[in-house]
């Protein structure tokens, strides 16, 4: 993602084209113009901008939140480290496939990240990996239970209700739903064997959603050419994939470029007749792109946007009053070090990744 001053804002028209690729990545510029009252070579100008100089890029969202709300296996990790090594050890969680986030706070010596893993398993990254480096003074780990809100659900307030139901898809079809995982990070699976979402997953529709992954956006003309298949097929089978709920979007920007330069993670306490109501609140708020159930001792953990401190403030202050907290720590964001899994030939697969430590992760490194 483009590096950009803080007072860089785009303007209220590319805010609110950014606000309909949140709901729909694969909107057409006829649509959007329609909607946003646009004309259509308009919309396809600052499309085309917006994406040329890498403000903003639509990708398969790294993490789909299952429809009952479970969770498919995920850990937040906080990392302490020693400062000068904080750089280091930031790059080598990033090229992990199975950390899809990974963000730095304000305090200088402290990572926030997600690891994706098996429910209730001893990672090794959590349990050898990083309590072995000299670098890492203190680890903490709580695993995901329960998922009210992820980032891709998030959608900046920038438009009305009635323009983010014209612009929204239709809801998928009744069925199974995602597990937490797209089918691009599960791997090819065998025709006629259910995939990662319920359902079956052939080559071709697996083909589709691998080349989706780091550009949600590419023309059905291009997906033809990238697998061999006629155009026809293809706009048949992204439509079957869309329908079915497998073809979730995150569109990626830098949140200072829309006017929120500061973003919070909140790690809270709340009692359990409290919980599902509190979590529920918090994925409603609309500066709150992240909300979990979690085990530990903040049982309870969010991520929002804010346009200053004064606005964090309110929400502490105002808004989680009556929620049932019991305690609140705040930890504001300095740098967003990785939003989506690395792309291209060379990646690893998650279980690879899994399986090598990162740099300065190994015994007797520091």
């Amino acid at each position: 993602m483009a590096m950009v001053s803080a007072d860089s804002v785009l303007s209220l028209t590319d805010q609110r084209l950014v606000a309909a690729l949140q709901c729909d990545g694969r909107l057409t510029a006829e649509r959007a113009a329609r909607v946003l009252d646009l004309s259509p070579a308009t919309v396809r100008r600052r499309l085309r901008a917006l994406g040329a100089d890498g403000t903003v890029r639509v990708v398969i969202s790294p993490v789909a939140r299952p429809r009952d709300g479970g969770s498919a296996g995920a850990l937040f990790l906080r990392i302490r480290v020693l400062r000068g090594k904080l750089d280091t050890l930031v790059a080598a969680l990033a090229a992990r496939e199975d950390i899809p986030f990974i963000d730095v706070t304000t305090s200088g010596d402290e990572i926030f990240a997600v690891a994706r893993t098996e429910p209730g398993s001893r990672d090794p990254l959590v349990f050898r990996q990083l309590p072995s480096t000299q670098a890492v003074t203190s680890l903490e780990s709580a695993t995901v239970l329960h998922v009210f809100r992820v980032t891709s659900e998030w959608r900046h307030a920038v438009l009305t209700p009635d323009e983010r139901a014209a612009l929204s898809p239709a809801a998928p079809e009744p069925g199974p739903a995602p597990v937490g995982r797209t089918a691009a990070e599960s791997g090819p699976v065998p025709s006629g064997s259910a995939g990662p979402y319920g359902v079956d997953t052939d080559p071709l529709e697996q083909s589709l959603i691998d080349a989706l992954a780091p550009d949600a956006r590419l023309s059905a003309a291009a997906l033809a050419a990238h697998t061999g298949h006629p155009e026809t097929t293809v706009r048949r089978r992204i439509a079957r994939i869309a329908a079915q709920g497998r073809l979730v979007t995150q569109v990626l920007v830098d949140p200072r470029r829309i006017g929120l330069p500061i973003e919070a993670k909140l790690l809270l306490r709340v009692a359990p007749d409290h919980l599902a109501a509190a979590g529920r609140a918090l994925a409603d708020h609309p500066a709150v792109h992240g909300a979990f159930a979690t085990s530990g001792p903040s049982n309870l953990h969010a991520a929002a946007y804010f346009p200053g401190l004064p606005a964090l403030y309110g929400f502490l202050s105002r808004d989680l009053v009556g929620l049932g907290i019991t305690r609140v720590e705040t930890a504001v964001v300095g740098r967003t070090a990785k939003r989506t899994p690395p792309s291209g030939p060379d990646r690893p697969s998650p279980a690879a990744a899994r399986r090598r430590p990162p740099a300065h992760a190994r015994p007797g490194t520091g």
